[in-house]
């Protein structure tokens, strides 16, 4: 079957405003649709990447978060002593109980207070979760009130300088080192050493609210945590650090697709009607035209697939420039509040090829949904009444 291709690639070219107007519309909705899941994919990453698989993190059995968990000083040590904890080489167990408070910090930005995610650890810390270092100055010297940095802390919160003096719980607190974890949520914490942080605080010292374990291997995970279950003397659960930070970040994500699909959506929306204006404005226009083509020949089939691949070539070419338009949002950075620990989180934009080979999709069925009405009625014209149009 005969398809007019080269007709409406001439059409094109000759009604080249109302194409680019198309294309405009269609790229903006595209870009930012990739744009709100790069968003979503980046604040997730964030999280995800803090765990390690040969890490495991321990808390009350029954609690979901740090924040509502409790583990003593007693379990710490019986879970210290299990054959799968790897060892450093001075024999002490790679382990670190830690407890967590939140603070209210100015930002650098506007001077306004935000939370921030203080992290009371062990000086084993750096050991136990070897995909963090140190960027600059040195780590906290065990019971001294001295505070450790993750770099986005340090960017975008007010005062967090190496040597500076921070007034936290009552306690002065001297900023030692700056930390760096590689783009995970660490980046945007604070530690430092939980037998101090504890007292400040008012809480019991034997206390913990997560225990953070390095493995001899990511393989020994279902023997560890099947050792902890059965022990009489815990009420604990185990779950990989990958898992519980996995877990972590699904419903700011989730929020993050939602609110982005409706966007999406409504923009979408806007531009299937305007591909819909310029389409049916195309078939007017070019009445004779399509007479023309239906009395050389060509079946109506052969109208509704020239048209619909004129109306889906604006949206690809939409869709193109959509993707070179969020491009430049990668590796941006942003900060939103983690409603899982109350606490603000600052993460970078992922704009990887899946999400754009997404967002061509998304463009391609506007495309369709914007062309294929118009082509119908193209199709439907009568010769003889397509002929007398003027």
């Amino acid at each position: 079957m005969a398809i007019p291709f080269s007709y409406n690639a001439r059409s094109l070219v000759v009604r080249w405003p109302a194409a680019v107007v198309a294309v405009l519309g269609v790229a903006g909705t595209v870009a930012v649709f990739i744009a709100m899941l790069g968003m979503a994919r980046g604040f997730q990453a964030t999280l995800i990447e803090s765990g390690s698989p040969q890490n495991a993190i321990i808390l009350r059995d029954g609690a979901d978060s740090e924040m509502v968990s409790a583990v003593t000083l007693d379990q710490l040590r019986i879970i210290g002593d299990s054959q799968h904890v790897e060892r450093s080489p001075g024999g002490a167990p790679l382990l670190t109980g830690e407890v967590v408070v939140i603070g209210a910090f100015p930002l650098a930005a506007s001077g306004t207070d935000a939370n921030v995610q203080v992290r009371g650890v062990s000086p084993l810390a750096l050991e136990v979760r070897p995909n963090v270092s140190l960027a600059k100055g040195r780590f906290f010297e065990s019971g001294t009130a001295e505070m450790v940095v993750g770099k986005n802390a340090a960017n975008v919160y007010r005062g967090f300088t190496l040597g500076a003096v921070i007034d936290f719980g009552g306690q002065a607190w001297t900023v030692v080192g700056v930390l760096d974890a590689g783009g995970s949520s660490f980046d945007s914490e604070i530690w430092c050493d939980a037998a101090v942080l504890n007292p400040t605080f008012k809480r019991p010292v034997e206390i913990y609210q997560s225990v953070t374990v390095r493995l001899k291997s990511a393989d020994d995970f279902t023997a560890f945590k099947d050792e902890l279950t059965a022990d009489p003397r815990l009420t604990v659960a185990a779950f990989t650090e990958s898992a519980y930070y996995e877990k972590q970040s699904r419903v700011v994500s989730a929020l993050i697709n939602v609110l982005g699909a409706l966007v999406a959506m409504v923009m979408g929306m806007g531009a299937v009607f305007g591909a819909l204006n310029t389409m049916y404005s195309a078939v007017a226009a070019r009445a004779r035209e399509i007479g023309t083509l239906r009395a050389l020949g060509f079946s109506g089939w052969s109208v509704i697939l020239a048209f619909l691949a004129e109306s889906v070539t604006l949206a690809l070419a939409g869709g193109l420039l959509g993707c070179l338009a969020a491009l430049p949002f990668n590796g941006f950075t942003a900060g939103t509040m983690n409603w899982q620990t109350f606490s603000h989180l600052a993460f970078a934009f992922r704009i990887t090829p899946d999400l754009m080979l997404t967002g061509l999709l998304f463009a391609v069925f506007m495309g369709v949904l914007g062309g294929l009405p118009p082509a119908i009625r193209a199709a439907r014209l009568p010769i003889t009444v397509a002929l007398r149009e003027l």
